[in-house]
């Protein structure tokens, strides 16, 4: 009976103190809902749009300024003018696009920004006219654009038989890069994973030496392209997925362990004269006025300095593969045919280095 006593004098307590807690709500005068914008909020949000406006557009134009040498060079391939063609257009239109939208969109905060309380809005059921034009234009210049894109994917994706193309293996593995030329015979032998142990490990990519194709096939950790020849990648990877990316070639596939993919293109500009591009030469210059101001930070700590940077091409993995992953690349070298073949003819074959 005590216990039921307390319940019910606790309860009623409860109700006392809530009660009194609501008669002290509702004796105090009611704070300003500052949720509600007032005229002068409107004027100084309007005014705020307006300068991020005049912002945004000097950023933009700073960025370019500041920037612009950090882009790619010229292309190295022949499809990378087309390329490249696409990709500057794409950035045109949305360019031209984005100031317009955004000019309007400020502008028209800033001018209806509301700092007179008795000012209304008239309101606009529908406009059928101005409904067409705003959703035809954009869908001709995204079909353009499409259609311009995939002529240029078929372009650059169509190989078709050449019997004076140089194939090329790409080997991607954790982490590094080989690559593979078939030797006197012009053909690659057949490789599989199974094959690397064979041989104490000489066996690089996991030639089957069973095939006879692949006895003369040649093993090399540098890269080298003749200039003005196609070139067919085929592309293996050994343990995950990489991907084959050569930025100055306009250039990207993806290795998958387990098949073969394809890339193709033809080089336009040997490495030398990509070095003399009067753009390289000012990144290098660039580059290597950075190197020089760390190299003396170096040498006070008592450390090796850097070396003076060199333009090469190279061919990096654009997966992350993991740890090393930003270590993966492998260098290129463009050169005529004549040099090209001096060098091959100097590399040992598969047969030469498992003996």
């Amino acid at each position: 009976m005590s216990v039921l006593l307390i319940l019910i004098a606790l309860i009623l307590l409860s109700i006392a103190v809530w009660q009194v807690t609501k008669i002290f709500e509702l004796s105090q005068r009611k704070p300003v809902n500052t949720q509600i914008a007032t005229p002068k909020d409107n004027d100084i949000q309007g005014k705020l749009l307006f300068v991020f406006l005049m912002f945004l557009y000097l950023l933009t134009i700073y960025s370019f300024w500041a920037y612009g040498d950090v882009l790619l060079p010229q292309s190295a391939s022949e499809h990378g003018v087309e390329y490249d063609r696409l990709m500057w257009l794409t950035y045109l239109i949305i360019f031209i696009v984005q100031i317009i939208t955004q000019a309007l969109l400020h502008y028209f905060s800033y001018r209806f920004r509301g700092k007179d309380p008795n000012q209304k809005a008239s309101y606009l059921a529908e406009n059928d006219r101005l409904e067409f034009w705003w959703t035809v234009i954009p869908v001709i210049v995204l079909a353009g654009i499409i259609l311009y894109g995939l002529y240029t994917w078929t372009e650059i994706m169509t190989v078709e038989e050449n019997d004076d193309a140089l194939i090329v293996e790409l080997y991607a593995q954790q982490f590094n890069w080989k690559a593979r030329y078939a030797g006197k015979d012009g053909q690659l032998g057949d490789a599989n994973v199974r094959f690397l142990q064979d041989f104490g490990g000489l066996n690089l990519v996991g030639i089957d030496a069973t095939d006879p194709n692949g006895m003369d096939d040649i093993v090399v950790t540098e890269l080298h392209l003749p200039v003005n020849r196609e070139v067919i990648f085929k592309m293996r990877s050994q343990d995950v997925l990489h991907s084959a990316y050569m930025p100055h070639f306009r250039a990207q596939m993806n290795t998958v362990p387990g098949m073969i993919t394809e890339f193709a293109y033809t080089p336009n500009l040997t490495t030398v004269e990509m070095r003399q591009d009067p753009f390289i030469v000012a990144k290098v210059e660039k580059i290597n006025q950075l190197r020089e101001s760390k190299s003396q930070e170096l040498i006070a700590q008592g450390d090796f300095p850097l070396e003076p940077y060199e333009f090469d091409y190279l061919l990096l993995c654009n997966k992350i593969c993991g740890a090393s992953h930003y270590n993966m690349q492998m260098k290129i070298i463009v050169e005529t045919e004549e040099e090209f073949q001096n060098w091959l003819d100097q590399q040992p074959t598969f047969a030469q280095t498992i003996q």
